[in-house]
């Protein structure tokens, strides 16, 4: 016989939450990667001299469009409703998941292994994501 007294006490995550809370363990990875980045040797040189693959405003405006998905899904996905919350859950996790693996077999080199490291975790987390808002429940 189990005795109560050496029993954890587990209580059940809102889906919302759990939602919430991947999205911004992936937005954490992003800054990460993108801070870790100004490490690679000649990254600032080429920053300051406008060399870099955002050297022109429309692909920084493109950037900026895909980078901030998972920080407004940290809070869309506590805000909306649960139909619409599953299907953009669902279709921004699948194009971020895909993008970060592209960005991230683009990056093998020696220098931004960390990049291809980061990228297979930030795609993991979305897809988790994925899969947990198509096994969302209607309960």
């Amino acid at each position: 016989m189990k005795s109560k007294k050496y029993q954890y006490e587990d209580f059940k995550i809102n889906v919302k939450l759990v939602l919430s809370a991947l999205w911004a363990s992936v937005m954490f990875l992003y800054i990460y990667g993108d801070y870790f980045e100004l490490y690679v040797p000649e990254k600032v040189a080429a920053l300051l001299n406008g060399q870099n693959i955002l050297n022109t405003p429309y692909k920084l405006l493109f950037a900026t469009i895909i980078l901030t998905l998972p920080s407004l899904m940290i809070f869309l996905s506590l805000l909306m409703k649960p139909k619409w919350n599953k299907v953009l859950n669902i279709s921004i996790g699948i194009f971020l998941t895909l993008f970060t693996l592209l960005v991230g077999v683009s990056s093998f080199t020696e220098w931004r292994i960390f990049y291809v490291m980061l990228s297979f975790l930030e795609s993991i987390i979305t897809s988790i994501i994925v899969w947990k808002a198509w096994h969302w429940s209607k309960d």
